[in-house]
């Protein structure tokens, strides 16, 4: 199966639900190439980039277990190949 470099923005409301996407996160830590994360304290939010080399399938299920997440906000960007 190809895989496709994609980019997961997040954007973190509630801190009480870090440790579910750090879990989350970590079953897929095979396909991360980097994260960076950005406090706003300013808004009281946290922005977090995922980088990611994965099959589709990959991306969706993960992207789809951060959206559900409560307190989260997250959107996927695609390389184009």
């Amino acid at each position: 199966m190809d895989s496709r470099v994609a980019l997961i923005s997040i954007i973190l409301k509630d801190s009480g639900v870090v440790e579910e996407l750090n879990d989350i996160l970590h079953q897929y830590s095979q396909y991360i190439i980097g994260r960076m994360g950005i406090p706003y304290r300013e808004k009281n939010i946290h922005i977090i980039s995922v980088a990611v080399d994965a099959p589709s399938d990959v991306i969706n299920a993960l992207s789809g277990k951060i959206g559900r997440i409560s307190g989260i906000s997250s959107k996927v960007a695609y390389a184009n190949e």
